[in-house]
């Protein structure tokens, strides 16, 4: 998921903290992706037959939006070969981002494999440190001690179906995810003068032709229900979620996109405990309180 590190379109001026509109908008959408999870494990497809879905009906539901808006007209946009190229890259991360996410969960459990994966912020200051030569202050260094930790704890003591432990298999793709999403972001960062809609759509279009023969092998649900879920996640999961989120967090502060992220992982550990009866151990708890805190805290420079 491209929650916390949208590009802001340019023409959006940020406005007062009070935007009631944009702050619902943003919670909405943080609400939405807490249910990712529940929808995947519903549709009962694998992981890279979900991602498919997801980008052929997202990608193809966000070009029509943004030909709705005039966004597709020649005169609205221009990308060069080089900008396409990144664009293409950061598509090929995010989906792949989603197919290790997606397969997380029935490795281990929605509550942690989202949990875990909110490592992503902190993995993307790695990255930018070591590609773009940023600085990397202590309080980075601390909060990556911090949100490692709480990982190590979680891997002692999640719990999955029959109060087993969690497969550590899970948790290694969780975290997989978590870097290829910080690399999608690191490309998002370079096209932030492409509009995010038409930015999405072309990686979502890439994502749909880089999947498609993988349906030979993990084939779309057989039954209604199943492909039924697998739209709900393209059209309001995906693009819904989308444009929720980008007519939102150019007109909000940092501070409170940042505070209200937390609503992802706290709807889906909801929706863990009581639609699949997870249940959180003591060290659990204290492993997911402390990648949270050091993921979302404000950074101080």
């Amino acid at each position: 998921m491209t929650t916390k590190t949208v590009p802001r379109p340019t023409s959006t001026s940020p406005a007062p903290a009070g935007d009631s509109r944009a702050l619902l908008k943003w919670t909405a959408a943080m609400a939405l992706s807490g249910t990712i999870g529940a929808v995947v494990l519903e549709s009962g497809a694998d992981a890279p037959a979900v991602a498919f879905a997801r980008c052929l009906v997202g990608g193809l539901l966000l070009a029509l939006w943004s030909a709705a808006r005039g966004w597709l007209r020649p005169r609205a946009w221009t990308i060069g070969r080089a900008d396409l190229g990144l664009a293409v890259l950061g598509g090929v991360l995010l989906v792949g981002n989603w197919v290790l996410l997606f397969a997380s969960y029935a490795l281990s459990s929605i509550s942690v494999s989202t949990v875990v994966y909110h490592t992503q912020p902190l993995l993307l200051v790695g990255l930018a440190a070591v590609l773009l030569g940023e600085r990397v202050t202590r309080g980075h260094l601390v909060r990556a001690v911090v949100a490692f930790g709480g990982v190590a704890l979680i891997s002692l003591g999640a719990s999955g179906a029959g109060g087993q432990p969690v497969g550590l298999a899970g948790i290694a793709l969780a975290l997989g995810a978590a870097a290829l999403y910080a690399g999608a972001s690191l490309v998002a960062k370079r096209l932030a003068h492409i509009r995010p809609h038409l930015l999405a759509a072309i990686q979502l279009t890439a994502g749909t032709v880089l999947l498609a023969p993988a349906l030979l092998v993990t084939p779309l649900p057989g039954s209604t229900e199943g492909l039924l879920w697998l739209v709900l996640l393209g059209s309001v999961h995906t693009a819904l979620m989308y444009v929720l989120m980008y007519g939102s967090i150019g007109r909000l502060p940092t501070g409170t996109v940042a505070l209200l992220s937390y609503v992802y992982p706290v709807v889906a550990v909801v929706v863990d405990v009581l639609a699949y009866g997870h249940r959180i151990t003591a060290t659990e708890a204290v492993g997911m309180a402390a990648v949270l805190v050091a993921a979302l805290a404000p950074r101080r420079r």
